[in-house]
């Protein structure tokens, strides 16, 4: 079969339910496209953050493996050093080594060093071509960190017409077009959106008047009707309960304000969609679209963070995260303010915790937790030449550490024992393909960890626990949703579980918290 090329798409805090295909009523028509004609998965799961779930994402290993084991930071972040470190290989070269053109666009999250080149930048990791941001997040508008290759592209934001979100497309579909007709690539396109700042152009924002004046709860209720309707849930994800600090619709204030929030997200994950439509045009333009595997997913679940984070005036002091001013020198409006309505370049802020409840649809709590909230991400993968067509709906639990072996599997790539002269241990995951591909495979073993939260699964059953807290017990077959906690009832399921995962957290390299 004929090596395929890679178009690996990855967005940044969407929730599992926030596309189209997904049950949302956002307009994504592009990824519903591509989602109900070639294979969605219901239960694939992420690393529950940014750095961490990119770490694995290109590695095949736990981020604790490779230096990232809460957030990529100059000041090691919990004790890790925080930039992808030398004792893993990343996707990118394993396919650089077997001929492969690679291609980076957009937002990086791997490196503590933001200023000054850096073997973890990743124009060093296996990239040729890159051209994006080396720091988490940032405005839509004036990004902070903009590089092409390692030269400083910050000019180019002075543009009025710059738009992060369409820079990153205009890249990723330059780099496909040249390089289509030469052999194989490996294109790697890590949108910033939907994360916070809220910045979308008022055309877009104004598509959604009315549509979010229902409100948080009767939207949850349709989207999960949606979701049964796809048939990626059924009767073993009921809905959670609306988050318990947050209040009823009917009883929120400045409703119109908050409306207007959730306008401006829809508008951020359209712009996206816009933007993976324009990459699918290319595909099908170079003639390659048949022969390209596209994978599309998040890298958590929706974010609840309220902004500014922490003081205020440190917040503000983040030059690579917040301008000081916009580009034409006004002051920035930094906060959930109801005085002000967020999309513009002089605002900068966050959704809030009661819509990322809607974006996380039947699921409970958010980023940062390895509950269903956090880790649960939509997964579509396209491959009409490799047998991966046919709205297929796969069920099978897969995470983030299966996808470098799905991708060598698919180009017949090889993965060393060593690199540069250090030992690299072996990947974490398996190959998804044959699933993909229809064919039954059997359940694996799953762990995460992110800040002290902590999950095993084996099967159906799912052990997990937030910081501190108590391990939680949960059928996945029958409790997708996680809302009636079955520990009391099998205490020696739980120790089981429990001692399952402090053997791999110790072998992986876990940080006490």
């Amino acid at each position: 079969m004929k090596r395929p090329n890679i178009v690996l798409i990855l967005a940044d805090d969407l929730g599992y339910s926030d596309l189209g295909c997904y049950g949302g009523e956002i307009r994504t028509p592009n990824l519903d496209r591509l989602g109900r004609s070639g294979v969605r998965l219901t239960q694939f799961a992420n690393t529950a953050r940014c750095s961490p779930s990119r770490a694995s994402l290109l590695t095949g290993l736990h981020p604790h493996q490779t230096g990232i084991g809460v957030l990529a930071g100059g000041n090691r972040p919990g004790g890790y050093p925080g930039s992808l470190d030398d004792r893993c290989v990343t996707v990118a070269e394993l396919l650089a080594d077997a001929g492969y053109a690679t291609g980076m666009s957009g937002k990086w999250h791997l490196s503590g060093p933001l200023w000054e080149p850096h073997p973890s930048w990743p124009a060093r990791r296996g990239f040729t071509d890159f051209f994006g941001t080396l720091s988490g997040c940032g405005s839509y508008y004036d990004p902070a960190t903009l590089y092409r290759g390692e030269t400083d592209a910050s000019a180019e934001t002075r543009d009025p017409a710059f738009f992060y979100t369409d820079a990153i497309t205009d890249h990723a579909v330059e780099f496909i077009r040249r390089e289509a007709a030469a052999g194989p690539f490996f294109s790697y396109v890590a949108y910033t959106a939907p994360h916070w700042p809220l910045h979308a152009p008022e055309e877009d924002i104004a598509a959604y008047d009315g549509v979010y004046t229902a409100g948080w709860d009767d939207l949850r209720t349709h989207r999960l009707d949606r979701l049964h309707a796809e048939g990626l849930l059924g009767a073993e994800s009921a809905l959670s309960a609306r988050d318990p600090a947050q209040p009823p619709w009917a009883e929120a204030p400045h409703k119109a304000w908050e409306a207007r929030r959730m306008q401006v997200y829809a508008a951020q994950v359209e712009r996206m969609d816009r933007g993976v439509g324009r990459i699918l045009d290319q595909l099908t333009a170079s003639g390659v679209l048949d022969d390209t595997l596209v994978i599309f997913l998040s890298d958590n679940g929706g974010c609840a963070e309220i902004l500014p984070l922490g003081d205020p005036e440190e917040f503000r002091s983040r030059r690579h995260i917040v301008p000081a001013r916009t580009r034409d020198g006004a002051d920035l409006h930094v906060g959930n303010l109801p005085c002000i309505d967020p999309g513009p370049e002089n605002t900068y802020a966050s959704y809030g915790p009661a819509w990322a409840n809607l974006s996380n649809t039947p699921f409970r709590l958010y980023k940062r937790w390895v509950h269903e909230g956090g880790i649960a991400t939509p997964f579509i993968a396209h491959w009409p030449a490799g047998d991966l067509a046919g709205g297929r709906v796969i069920r099978t639990p897969f995470q983030l550490t299966d996808v470098l072996p799905t991708l060598l599997d698919a180009t017949g790539a090889a993965y060393p024992e060593e690199r540069r002269g250090h030992a690299i241990p072996p990947y974490e995951g398996r190959s998804m393909l044959a699933a993909l591909r229809g064919t039954p495979v059997p359940e694996a073993w799953q762990f995460w960890e992110h800040l002290g939260n902590a999950a095993v699964r084996r099967g159906p059953w799912k052990l997990v626990r937030e910081h501190a807290g108590p391990w939680e017990l949960y059928d996945m077959d029958t409790d997708r949703s996680e809302l009636t906690d079955l520990a009391p009832h099998h205490p020696a399921l739980v120790r089981e579980l429990a001692e399952a995962y402090q053997q791999w957290a110790d072998r992986v390299g876990v940080l006490p918290r």
